[in-house]
């Protein structure tokens, strides 16, 4: 298989004060920045950035993640991001992740599944000639590709209420789809946080939010550590994010 120049982007970060959590661990949130960072490399090497797409009037929008951690890395560590597109379908694009660290050992990993949003309507597009015409390969070490669904949520034990921020807002214009993962952990029980290393995090990105808008975060508990949550707009009460947690005791 050939891969075209630019196919895979590797970058390396180094773990500063500002990312940690605690523990002196990197701080999940700032784990994934990095991963959006690789990403926005690769994507802008391969000339399908969000400013080679906006003069066509569409955008990446992200639709599922599952992070899966291995360990987090400490401060001072430099740790290696690895990201390449995983194929195409109509609608659909998929991106992995992986992140080792200086030894080549398997810290993280990530498989998403992306959408293009016409940025006039705010609707899903059909991915254009531009990109499918690209005929990118699919690495044979490409991560197992995503259900498109998460069970539904049932009853909430936690619940937690924000409001989106100037600052929250991406390129699109709508809520960071990093705060969406943030919030759902800011969700969780005092004592997973404080005594619990996060392994396992599934997420379904359902709809928009806007500047303004008000969003209810709710957890329920399924076992001693593991977490069903979810995101709910309360100008409408349409569900914006479904998400599962899976913890560890440290």
């Amino acid at each position: 298989m050939v891969i075209p120049p630019k196919f895979i982007t590797r970058e390396d970060f180094k773990i500063q004060s500002y990312d940690i959590d605690h523990r002196k661990k990197v701080a999940v949130p700032a784990l994934v920045k990095m991963m959006h960072e690789a990403a926005m490399s690769n994507a802008i090497g391969l000339d399908l950035s969000v400013f080679d797409l906006e003069p066509h009037g569409i955008s990446w929008v992200l639709m599922r993640k599952k992070l899966s951690l291995h360990r987090l890395p400490d401060f001072g560590e430099t740790i290696t991001v690895e990201t390449h597109p995983a194929g195409f379908e109509r609608f659909f694009t998929y991106r992995d992740y992986k992140v080792f660290d200086t030894q080549n050992n398997l810290v993280a990993t990530a498989a998403t599944i992306w959408l293009l949003m016409n940025l006039e309507t705010r609707k899903m597009s059909r991915i254009p000639a531009l990109i499918t015409d690209r005929n990118f390969p699919i690495p044979p070490n490409s991560l197992p590709r995503l259900p498109f669904k998460l069970p539904p949520f049932q009853t909430a034990s936690l619940e937690k209420k924000f409001q989106v921020g100037w600052y929250d807002l991406d390129f699109n214009k709508h809520l960071n789809n990093l705060y969406y993962l943030q919030w759902v952990l800011e969700t969780l029980p005092d004592a997973i946080l404080q005594n619990c290393q996060l392994q396992e995090i599934d997420l379904l990105y359902k709809l928009e939010c806007s500047w303004k808008e008000e969003v209810l975060c709710e957890t329920e508990v399924l076992g001693d550590t593991s977490f069903r949550h979810r995101m709910v707009r309360q100008s409408d009460g349409k569900e914006v994010l479904l998400a599962t947690t899976l913890w560890e005791r440290v």
